[in-house]
C-alpha cells in the first residue's frame, strides 16, 4: 500500500512507477493539493489509484509519504513533490521519520485529511472534480478545521 500527500504530481517517472504498482496489486491512496498528471481509476493502468484534493482556507506546505510492504510500513516527510524540477533539479529533502511517537501523529493527520468530506474533490479519469459525496447522517469533516482541533487538544493538554 502506498499513502502519500503532496501538492503536485507531474514526474513522468514517477507517474509510471505508481502505474507499475497499481498493476501489481498495490492499493494507492494519494492527496494531491494542486495537478498531477497521473490518470487514476482506469482499468487495466490506474485502477487501484484512488486520489483526492483538498483546497480550503489554509495553504499547506507538508508531504507525506507512507510506503506499506506486508506490514513493515516506512514513513517520509519533506517539501519535494513528485515533480521533475524537484527530483532532478533543485536539491530537496525527503527524510524518514523513525520517532514511533511523530509517526504516530504523522498518520493522524493524514488520515484526518484523507477523511475530508466537506472540501475534498475527487481527481478522476473523468476531470470533473466532483466533492466527495457525504454519506446521510455522516459527520461533515472538513480537514483543515479538524487537524486544528486536534492539534489544540493534543499540545495543550
Amino acid at each position: 500500500k502506498i499513502t502519500a500527500k503532496m501538492n503536485s504530481l507531474e514526474d513522468l517517472e514517477m507517474v509510471e512507477l505508481l502505474y507499475k504498482a497499481s498493476n501489481a496489486g498495490v492499493k494507492i491512496r494519494l492527496l494531491v493539493r494542486g495537478f498531477t498528471c497521473l490518470i487514476p481509476g482506469i482499468k487495466g493502468m490506474s485502477e487501484n489509484i484512488y486520489i483526492t484534493s483538498v483546497v480550503d482556507r489554509y495553504l499547506e506546505h507538508g508531504r507525506i509519504y507512507i510506503f506499506e510492504n506486508g506490514g513493515d510500513e516506512k514513513i517520509f516527510y519533506g517539501s519535494a513533490d513528485l515533480m521533475s524540477r524537484n527530483l532532478d533539479r533543485r536539491i530537496e529533502v525527503i527524510s524518514p521519520v523513525l520517532d514511533k511517537d511523530i509517526a504516530k501523529e504523522f498518520k493522524e493527520l493524514l488520515d484526518i485529511q484523507l477523511k475530508d468530506n466537506v472540501k475534498a474533490r475527487i481527481q478522476d479519469a473523468s476531470e470533473e472534480n466532483l466533492y466527495v459525496e457525504r454519506a446521510e447522517g455522516e459527520k461533515a469533516i472538513r480537514s483543515q478545521y479538524e487537524m486544528y482541533k486536534y492539534l489544540k487538544e493534543k499540545h495543550t493538554s
